[in-house]
């Protein structure tokens, strides 16, 4: 499972979240956050902690503050003692609001980190939220090649030495982007869309048999690379077989499903003189005509059952007409 620590959160986004530590200590930096979800406090504050979600971050807006200012000197230390005795991960403060000082003391005596952030509480959840769903974001690493073709993400996948990245670098002669090679990382960034990325170390380097490595963007300049991309057609190449079963028309599309995410899986078969680059892009261009509607297969098929229908009929009319 993932996980991060509050020291990694504030180096990462120490500027977009506009932070300040408000302990004196820095012990609660260390401390680690497992659950991507946000939690305000308010009924705790009122002192009911049967269901605290205390694992989560804890923000405090203009609206608990304003009940905590109010609060009585007893009551405050007694219930800021129980909000951080259930060894809560870190608090912020949004506004950069200032708590009274028994509500620091309270957090270092319990090692937990508070800071204070001039943002209103909605910008301060979305801007935390967006980055914790991409560090919990469920990933995965594949053996493949991802290629940006005509704005298509197609994921390369086969056997290795079948000829993936023989077929990227031709198409990125060709004028497409490279995004990774062996190695990609897959991360689910919605319920429906799965994010392709390369490997930090490999980065855009690429392995060819015989050659050996070369580097894209050194070879081919920043226009042939990009960062990321998301994946939407898996090409699985093979080599020919006599006895396998290809599809020949198109009409029901393959699926195969990544991270739980299902996208269109497209099986080449591999066999001399074939120009798998062209066909690449045509598999590009084919997704983004049914991604706006218009199916190829399908139409052809229906033209095809009309011309036969009309044929059948006029064939029935002639034989019964006798002038």
């Amino acid at each position: 499972m993932s996980s991060i620590t509050v020291q990694k959160i504030f180096d990462a986004r120490n500027r977009d979240l506009e932070l300040s530590l408000l302990n004196g200590d820095d012990a609660g930096m260390k401390k680690v956050v497992h659950n991507p979800a946000l939690h305000r406090p308010g009924l705790a504050l009122t002192g009911f902690f049967e269901r605290f979600a205390s694992k989560r971050i804890q923000i405090l807006g203009e609206t608990e503050m304003a009940y905590v200012n109010r609060l009585t000197a007893d009551r405050l230390q007694e219930i800021s003692d129980e909000l951080f005795g259930y060894d809560v991960p870190v608090v912020i403060i949004t506004k950069s609001i200032t708590p009274p000082k028994q509500f620091i003391e309270a957090a270092d005596r319990c090692l937990t980190a508070v800071f204070s952030s001039r943002l209103t509480t909605a910008e301060l959840v979305a801007r935390l939220s967006a980055y914790l769903d991409h560090i919990f974001a469920p990933s995965i690493n594949v053996h493949g090649t991802l290629v940006d073709v005509y704005g298509v993400g197609l994921l390369y996948t086969g056997k290795s030495g079948i000829g993936k990245s023989e077929v990227a670098l031709d198409l990125v002669e060709r004028g497409h982007r490279l995004v990774a090679d062996d190695v990609v990382k897959i991360t689910r960034m919605a319920p429906d869309v799965i994010i392709g990325t390369g490997s930090e170390l490999l980065g855009h380097h690429m392995e060819i048999r015989g050659v050996g490595i070369i580097d894209i963007e050194e070879l081919f300049g920043i226009r042939a690379i990009r960062m990321q991309k998301r994946i939407e057609v898996e090409v699985n190449l093979t080599l020919w077989s006599e006895t396998e079963d290809y599809e020949r028309l198109g009409i029901e599309d393959r699926l195969t499903s990544v991270l739980g995410v299902q996208i269109p899986l497209v099986k080449v078969p591999i066999s001399p003189g074939k120009n798998i680059t062209v066909i690449s892009e045509v598999i590009a261009m084919n997704h983004m005509l049914k991604v706006y509607g218009e199916n190829s297969a399908m139409e052809f098929t229906k033209k095809l059952s009309q011309r036969l229908s009309r044929q059948s009929t006029t064939k029935e009319y002639l034989e019964s007409d006798y002038e």
